[in-house]
C-alpha cells in the first residue's frame, strides 16, 4: 500500500464532497517543491558513507513550510510526499499559519554512534541549508529523531549563517530553545480529542478499555495520560511484542520493564497475543502509535472499539476507513488526533522568534484552546456531509487552504 497514493485518494474524497476550487485541488495534487541530497557522512573507522536524503516542501498557501525529518531504513519519496501532504492538512486543521513539508533519510539510526549520529544530522543541515530557515521551512523532530539531533541541526545552521537562528527547527532541548510541554504534546492533544470523542459516544473514563499499539515517546506517553486519568489501559504493544491483561496493565510497571529489558515482552501478569488478536479485542478504544497502514481491509472487519484514536501517522488505508464508517466506529483521524505535536512546535517557534518564553501551563493551555475546538468543529462538519471524521477534518482544512490561496491570488 503506497501512503502517497492514499494521501491522494482522500484529497480526492474530500475535494468532491465539497466541489474544491480545481486550481486548488491542482496545486495540492502535488508538492511545490521536491529536494533530495546525498549525505556524505566519515564514518568512525575513516571510511565514507553516503546516505541519501530528501526534504518536501509540500504546500506553502498558509505559511512556511513545516513539518519533522525522520531517520529510518525504509524510508522512500512517496512516503516522505504523502507525510508533507498530511502536515499541509494538520496545520490548516488546527489553524496553524504554516504550510507542510517533511524530510527523511535512509539510515539505520541505531547502527551509528553518537558522533556519526551529529555529523549526519550536521550534514543535512549543510545539504539543505538553501531552502530551510525560520521564515522558509521549519524542521522537527519524527521517527528516529530526536531534541538532541534537532540542537545539533539548530547549531550548523546557526554556524552557517553567522547567527542565532535556532527557529530554524523546533523539537529542541529546553537548554537550546525548545519548548515547555514539547515533549508530551503530541499526546496530550490526543488526550484532549479522546475526552471529547469518549463524552460524544456516552463513555466514563474510568470504564473505558483501550489497547496501544506502540510503545515509543507518542505511545508510551498517552498511555500514561490515560492510565493516570483512570482509563484500564488493558493492551500494549511495541515493536517486538504484544502483551494483554483483561483487568488492566500498570503503565509505571510497564515503562519500567521496558526500560530494564528492552521489550514489553514476558511483562508480568500479562500474555502475548498476535497483532490479528490485538486489533480484534473487545475494547472501547483502540490507538495506533506505530507506523502506516496498520488498519487495512483485511482486519478492519474485525475491530469491535468504538473510537479509534490516530496517534500515528496514517495507520489506516481509505478501505479501512469505509468499513469502519459503515461499522459506526468513530475514527479520529491522524491529521486531528496528533496534531498536539506539530501545535507545540507552532509555540516553540513562536518562543523562538520572539524570545518570549512560556510557562508550562500557558503551553498546556494554548493546546487545549486548539485541540478541542477543533474536534467541535469537525463533528459538526462530519453531521453536516453526513461523512466520516477524516473527510470532514479534511474539508475543514481545506476551506482554509482554499481562501488563502484566493486571498493570496
Amino acid at each position: 500500500m503506497n501512503a502517497y497514493d492514499n494521501a491522494m485518494r482522500q484529497l480526492e474524497k474530500a475535494s468532491q464532497l465539497m466541489n474544491l476550487d480545481k486550481d486548488v485541488l491542482a496545486k495540492l495534487s502535488s508538492p511545490e517543491r521536491i529536494v533530495m541530497a546525498s549525505l556524505p557522512v566519515k564514518m568512525d573507522d575513516g571510511s565514507l558513507k553516503i546516505f541519501q536524503a530528501y526534504r518536501v516542501q509540500y504546500n506553502s498557501a498558509r505559511g512556511p513550510y513545516k513539518g519533522g525529518i525522520r531517520f529510518h531504513p525504509q524510508v522512500d519519496l512517496d512516503e516522505v510526499k504523502a507525510l508533507g501532504f498530511w502536515m499541509t492538512i494538520k496545520c490548516s486543521v488546527v489553524g496553524i499559519p504554516m504550510g507542510g513539508g517533511k524530510g527523511g533519510v535512509i539510515v539505520d539510526p541505531k547502527a551509528l554512534s553518537q558522533g556519526e549520529l551529529e555529523r549526519l544530522s550536521r550534514a543535512w543541515i549543510g545539504a539543505f541549508r538553501a531552502v530551510i530557515g525560520p521564515e522558509k521551512d521549519v524542521p522537527a523532530p519524527d521517527v528516529y529523531t530526536t531534541p538532541q539531533i534537532m540542537a545539533w541541526m539548530a547549531d550548523e545552521f546557526s554556524k552557517l549563517e553567522g547567527k542565532p537562528a535556532i527557529g530554524v527547527v523546533t523539537g529542541k532541548p529546553l537548554e537550546y530553545g525548545g519548548s515547555l510541554g514539547r515533549g508530551t504534546s503530541t499526546a496530550m492533544g490526543g488526550f484532549y480529542v479522546l475526552s471529547e470523542a469518549i463524552k460524544e459516544k456516552g463513555l466514563e473514563a474510568k470504564k473505558t478499555k483501550v489497547a496501544i499499539q506502540g510503545f515509543g515517546n507518542a505511545g508510551a506517553t498517552m498511555a500514561h495520560i490515560l492510565y493516570e486519568a483512570g482509563y484500564k489501559i488493558v493492551a500494549l504493544a511495541d515493536s517486538k511484542s504484544i502483551v494483554y491483561n483483561d483487568k488492566g496493565i500498570n503503565i509505571d510497571e510497564a515503562e519500567n520493564y521496558k526500560k530494564e529489558k528492552g521489550s514489553l515482552a514476558g511483562l508480568e501478569g500479562t500474555k502475548e497475543i498476535s497483532i490479528k488478536e490485538f486489533f480484534a479485542l473487545d475494547v472501547d478504544v483502540i490507538i495506533p502509535a506505530a507506523l502506516e497502514n496498520q488498519i487495512t481491509k483485511d482486519n478492519a472487519n474485525d475491530i469491535k472499539a468504538k473510537i479509534v484514536l490516530e496517534l500515528a501517522n496514517g495507520p489506516s488505508t481509505p478501505e479501512a476507513d469505509e468499513i469502519m464508517f459503515n461499522k459506526g466506529i468513530m475514527l479520529v483521524p491522524d491529521v486531528l488526533a496528533n496534531a498536539g505535536g506539530v501545535t507545540v512546535s507552532y509555540f516553540e517557534w513562536l518562543q523562538n522568534i520572539s524570545n518570549n518564553y512560556w510557562s508550562e501551563e500557558e503551553v498546556d493551555a494554548e493546546l487545549k484552546e486548539r485541540m478541542i475546538p477543533s474536534f467541535v468543529e469537525i463533528l459538526k462538519m462530519s453531521k453536516e456531509y453526513k461523512t466520516d471524521l477524516r473527510t470532514a477534518a479534511f474539508i475543514l482544512s481545506l476551506r482554509r487552504i482554499e481562501a488563502a490561496a484566493k486571498v493570496r491570488g
